[in-house]
């Protein structure tokens, strides 16, 4: 069932309008096949495993400074894997680390796509009056390269790149300041995204109705607590029948 639209919606754009980083584990053990003749004695799925692992102990202490440090990031993460390998057995070279994450870097863009539906389902929004804000985390030029790519500058009203503001989600700045461009309160407000942290449950401690993309559809984490207003699949779900 559709809903009335709001007067505003702020709108995540990686993996909510964007297919930019979902699935990681399919994309490091394709990115660790192509290098399986260097990786040796080590299978490029162990190797893509020990960088998983690497990556979630990464980003659960990394501060909000390594989102503006992406592609350093990728590849001290690449790194942590190796050193966990190299504790097992044969050790990897630095080198053929940062060659890796940097080709992970490269497919991930190739791969890059918009989801279907998705250019229709904002610009009904906007032609029946909703007030846009696209609101994403992330370092400036790689967003704003996203952004151009796909052709999203021109159907929101206002563009907010953690980059070029110096702050982002979830910090409350992030959604007052995009509320206060498009003239509206948290009454007024959507809030829609991928990132259970940062697209519901702060948003909903300002009072947005907070809605949870989850465009592959595996349903809520077993052990979150975060209880989204709305879980959908596609933006188009929210566009109203005419």
């Amino acid at each position: 069932m559709t809903a009335p639209l709001p007067r505003a919606m702020l709108i995540d754009m990686d993996d909510t309008i964007l297919s930019a980083y979902g699935r990681p584990e399919i994309a490091w053990n394709i990115v660790a096949t192509e290098f399986a003749d260097e990786l040796a004695p080590h299978t490029p799925h162990a190797v893509a495993a020990a960088i998983l692992a690497s990556a979630r102990r990464f980003w659960s202490v990394a501060g909000a400074e390594w989102r503006m440090k992406l592609i350093q990031a990728r590849q001290e993460v690449v790194k942590g894997g190796f050193a966990a390998l190299t504790s097992d057995g044969a050790a990897l070279p630095v080198e053929l680390a940062l060659r890796i994450a940097d080709r992970f870097t490269a497919y991930r863009d190739e791969q890059m796509f918009i989801f279907p539906g998705a250019h229709e389902a904002i610009d009904e929004f906007k032609a029946r009056g909703v007030r846009l804000a696209l609101v994403t985390n992330g370092e400036a030029g790689q967003q704003r390269a996203k952004i151009e790519r796909f052709a999203l500058a021109h159907r929101f009203d206002h563009i907010q790149i953690e980059g070029e503001h110096g702050f982002g989600k979830p910090e409350e700045k992030a959604y007052r300041h995009a509320m206060e461009r498009l003239g509206v309160g948290p009454e007024d407000t959507w809030m829609i995204g991928d990132n259970l942290e940062w697209e519901i449950e702060a948003p909903q401690r300002l009072g947005i109705y907070s809605i949870w993309i989850d465009v592959h559809g595996d349903g809520l984490p077993a052990d979150t607590t975060v209880k989204p207003d709305r879980i959908i699949r596609s933006l188009t779900e929210l566009v109203p029948a005419r």
